[in-house]
């Protein structure tokens, strides 16, 4: 067991000792009658603290303070002081010739036997100890809660990482598959349009293993990601499909959490049959206004209830739950459903 006191520790000692080491040489005005007995006095008084302060802050608060036994901690720092200045004032230990306190003229050999003089004397023989007890007391308590705050903290960031982390490493293989096999139809064809989408997806896989790994990214580079991820999509038909799409690029410098956007057009893709060029569309409009940034994603849903892709995809409700970590109280999200249409309306707050 480590015995020796911290830095803290050390540094209430000095500051307390010292204080009330230089506390009667002040009120004298610098002038000292008795060099020795002021010697003595202030070796004793150091000595006094330096065992409140130690066996309060080292062994006190941590075997009973912190441990939720406060009733036995008060009584134990009680018995400290009073033990301390007991042994302090005691008529017959070798220094009790050096404490003799300053009082009003008095018969010799005799003592105030009461009156205000003789309580505030008796308090000032406590002082020194009781406030080098209470302040190294308030001084670890503080300390500690503040400790437990940022381990609170920590512990909150890093549980924010590893959840946000795990939503974004949901991404859908089969739209990969998919995106592969429709520029490998085109290479087949020899089609001019190859290498663009080549680039696009390249895009796309450079921006979830790189640029998603900041908390924030720029409205400009999740907007460019989003318009590679649709006309990938697109490829699907070369007959085009219903698709109206409306991204606003006026403000690509605001910071906005990556990856919050694409799930719900993924979504449409995936349940709106949108091949069908007579029934199925999809709208998908986003806005940059002064303060917010506004998401709405709208599509025509068949009559018969399907499902083009069961696997992989960020569920919706794990987008909720990445919106409740990255913007808690700072987002609307607002999601609907009838017989013909399934739409959803976002609004984040953006700085």
């Amino acid at each position: 067991m480590n015995w020796l006191p911290s830095k803290r520790t050390w540094l209430q000692i000095l500051f307390w000792g010292l204080l009330w080491i230089a506390i009667p040489f002040l009120l004298t005005g610098g002038v000292v009658e008795n060099q020795e007995r002021y010697l003595y006095h202030s070796m004793v008084l150091f000595v006094g603290t330096v065992i409140v302060i130690y066996t309060n802050v080292e062994i006190l608060i941590p075997k009973l303070f912190f441990a939720k036994k406060q009733i036995p901690y008060l009584i134990a720092g009680t018995a400290l002081v009073a033990l301390v200045t007991f042994l302090d004032e005691w008529d017959a230990t070798p220094w009790e010739q050096y404490f003799t306190k300053t009082a009003p003229p008095r018969r010799a050999g005799s003592r105030p036997s009461g009156g205000p003089w003789h309580f505030i004397r008796t308090v000032s023989y406590f002082m020194p100890y009781l406030t080098a007890f209470a302040s190294s007391a308030l001084i670890e308590i503080a300390s500690y809660a503040n400790q437990k705050d940022k381990e609170a903290a920590d512990f909150r960031s890093e549980k924010l990482e590893s959840e946000m982390k795990f939503l974004k490493s949901q991404f859908n293989p089969h739209f990969l598959f998919n995106a592969l096999n429709n520029i490998y139809t085109l290479s087949i064809i020899k089609s001019e349009k190859t290498p663009d989408n080549l680039l696009k997806l390249s895009g796309i896989l450079r921006y979830m293993l790189y640029d998603c790994k900041a908390d924030r990214v720029t409205l400009g580079k999740e907007i460019t990601y989003l318009k590679h991820f649709i006309d990938l999509h697109l490829l699907k038909d070369s007959r085009g499909m219903n698709v109206e799409v409306d991204l606003d690029e006026s403000r690509p410098d605001v910071q906005v959490a990556p990856l919050l956007f694409v799930p719900f057009i993924e979504n449409a893709f995936k349940h709106s049959r949108v091949e069908d060029l007579e029934n199925g569309w999809i709208k998908i409009k986003l806005e940059a206004k002064e303060d917010d940034l506004v998401f709405t994603v709208k599509n025509g849903l068949p009559k018969e209830e399907f499902t083009k892709d069961k696997i992989g995809g960020i569920g919706l409700e794990n987008v909720r739950r990445q919106l409740e970590l990255m913007y808690p109280n700072e987002h609307e999200l607002d999601i609907q459903q009838t017989d013909h249409q399934f739409s959803v309306y976002l609004k984040l707050k953006i700085k």
